[in-house]
């Protein structure tokens, strides 16, 4: 899923306001949008990228995690057949 980005989100505000707005248009325009990157960049978000990235990463660990949680019950198994 694409997510709209800040540009986007602006443009959308912008086509938004009503007639009669075009000469605050400027003025909005210019602190609107610092005012929205700032507010984004305070939020310590991560890029969709870095995300999809860690994603895979908790994947491959998860499926490590589950093959050697099964190869621990197995050679417990064994160590109990053993013992009998």
């Amino acid at each position: 899923m694409n997510r709209p980005t800040t540009d986007a989100l602006f443009e959308q505000f912008m086509a938004a306001l009503p007639p009669g707005w075009e000469q605050l248009r400027s003025d909005l325009e210019k602190n609107l949008h610092s005012a929205l990157r700032a507010a984004l960049t305070r939020l310590d978000l991560v890029t969709r990228d870095e995300f999809d990235i860690q994603r895979e990463v908790l994947a491959r660990t998860r499926a490590r995690c589950d093959a050697l949680a099964k190869q621990v019950a197995q050679l417990e198994a064994a160590a109990d057949d053993q013992a009998d």
